[in-house]
């Protein structure tokens, strides 16, 4: 019992942290440097593809059987443009000045790497449950790529904090004037990606190291008993 779960958490978290699709796999780039200018822009846009992604991923398995292998990727397409355009009729209804900041980034989840990979590489082999744990594991990772992208970006940028979740956020300098810019445009956004890819890769370095280190203490202690014994 202890097993199957941790096989459960073990996808959920493979989303998050080994394979996170900012990060590790480098998936869904245009819109990560194009909408996490602010904060709630990473993260509006993140629900969205957490929603696609369950719903796709969940469909695409309970379907993959009879799914002929020739039209594999179109219906892939086809199934992930239906969720995605519930999606914009709802943000549109509800939402229109959220719509149009998203602008065209919204429909263009169609397109979105993360979930077309997700769908070929994950839920076309496994079953709804598992494919369901695998799109909100990746989900949550991609959306708390942007959202901490955007955080840092609209911080340095503007001066604010979390604008979009309270009116106009919290003012974090005395003056406009004294915010970085150059961080809510495209090369503030290629520092801040680039900078948080190369920790990401530093901290899994060194728990890599750890591991190995850990191991080869194991195998020391293990060698050592063996010897003693004789």
């Amino acid at each position: 019992m202890n097993n199957k779960l941790t096989s459960k958490l073990k996808i959920v978290k493979n989303g998050i942290l080994t394979e996170n699709p900012t990060f590790r796999l480098v998936l869904g780039t245009c819109p990560t440097l194009a909408i996490t200018y602010s904060a709630f822009n990473g993260f509006a846009m993140g629900i969205a593809v957490i929603f696609v992604l369950l719903c796709s991923n969940m469909l695409i398995s309970l379907l993959r059987k009879i799914i002929p292998d020739k039209v594999r990727i179109p219906a892939f397409i086809v199934i992930i443009a239906t969720f995605v355009t519930l999606v914009q009729m709802v943000v549109k209804k509800f939402l229109p000045d959220l719509n149009e900041t998203l602008g065209v980034f919204l429909p263009l989840i169609v397109v979105n790497c993360v979930i077309l990979a997700r769908a070929e590489a994950f839920a076309s082999t496994n079953n709804v449950f598992d494919s369901a744990l695998d799109g909100i594991g990746m989900g949550i990772g991609f959306t708390l790529s942007l959202f901490i992208i955007g955080f840092i970006r609209e911080f340095l940028g503007a001066g604010t904090i979390l604008a979009g979740f309270f009116g106009n956020g919290f003012s974090v300098v005395a003056n406009e004037d004294m915010a970085m810019s150059i961080f809510t445009m495209a090369p503030g956004g290629f520092l801040v990606y680039g900078l948080l890819m190369a920790l990401m890769n530093f901290i899994s370095d060194k728990q890599k190291e750890r591991a190995v280190a850990k191991e080869k203490k194991a195998v020391a202690m293990q060698s050592e008993g063996e010897v003693t014994n004789e």
